[in-house]
Parts: structure tokens; C-alpha cells; sequence
């Protein structure tokens, strides 16, 4: 198995839409949350960990992550709730 520098992984990610996922159409707010996250998950997770294993070793860490983010991730500005609850909190009518 060999190592997968941090940066082949950013690359290998847009490779799958054009290779670059800001030209990817669509509404400017959407693209900048977008280009937001994807920011934090190679701040916080690829760049972080450094040389990968192999790409079954990043698919893991991402799924990890993701759930860590969208479930665990406490976030000052909604309440300091996971953005699910908060998420759950608003389809049921009783987001703040």
C-alpha cells in the first residue's frame, strides 16, 4: 500500500467534477458554503493526518468526519447543538 500525500488527496477530490469543484454552476452563496467545508475537512482531516495510507483509509476518515461535523460538532451560533438537532429541532417547529 502506498502513501498519499495530503495534497494528491485535495486533487483526487475535485477529479470527479472537471477537476475543480469552483467551476462547478450554481448559486454563489451555495458555492461559497461549499468551498467553505471543503476547506475545513482538508484544514482539519487531510492536511492535518498528513501522508494516507491508502484512499479505503481516507474514505473512512471522511465518513468519520462527517458524521463528527453534522452530528457530534457543537456549534456556538445555533445554540451549541450539533447542526442536526438543530436541523431536527426546526422540521419539527421548535428551532429558536
Amino acid at each position: 500500500m502506498a502513501a498519499v500525500p495530503g495534497h494528491q488527496v485535495h486533487q483526487a477530490a475535485g477529479a470527479g467534477r472537471g477537476g475543480d469543484l469552483r467551476r462547478v454552476q450554481g448559486d454563489s452563496y451555495d458555492n461559497a458554503l461549499a468551498e467553505t467545508v471543503i476547506g475545513l475537512y482538508k484544514a482539519e482531516l487531510i492536511t492535518r493526518h498528513g501522508l494516507w495510507s491508502g484512499t479505503g483509509h481516507v474514505e473512512a476518515a471522511t465518513a468519520w468526519w462527517v458524521s463528527w461535523f453534522n452530528n457530534r460538532r457543537l456549534l456556538r451560533p445555533i445554540g451549541g447543538i450539533p447542526p442536526a438537532e438543530y436541523e431536527r429541532n426546526w422540521a419539527e417547529g421548535q428551532a429558536p
